[in-house]
């Protein structure tokens, strides 16, 4: 994981409220995908299982920081299960969740797509 006085830095300029669904997803990546590497980039950040490749074949999601919201981000998420249609985007096959408040996410199925996320198989599209 990226160092704390990283983080701190990259989200000085984040809203309070913003900044608190980044770490409370930040914590939720981390359990519900042990192992993940993560990784900086201009919108937010990316995880990863490094053993497996790179950001793409072996990514897990991604949360991107907007003005007024965070998107959690799955790269193969036309292929993730989401029993309550939170997925959304228009890309062929990446999707992702808007989060607008701490309040008003359903976490549990963020975690259930998470976990997804970290068992599908790009090259086989199967989960394992």
């Amino acid at each position: 994981m990226l160092p704390t006085r990283y983080l701190e830095k990259y989200l000085e300029n984040t809203p309070a409220d913003l900044q608190e669904i980044v770490m409370e997803l930040r914590n939720i990546i981390v359990e519900t995908a042990p192992g993940v590497t993560e990784k900086g980039h201009s919108r937010g950040f990316t995880y990863y299982f490094k053993e497996r490749g790179g950001t793409v074949s072996a990514g897990v999601c991604q949360i991107f920081i907007f003005a007024e919201h965070v998107r959690l981000a799955f790269v193969h998420g036309r292929f993730l299960p989401d029993p309550q249609c939170l997925l959304e985007g228009e890309q062929l096959v990446k999707r992702f969740v808007r989060i607008n408040s701490y309040e008003g996410t359903p976490w549990e199925a963020l975690k259930d797509l998470i976990r997804a996320s970290a068992h599908f198989d790009p090259y086989t599209q199967q989960f394992r």
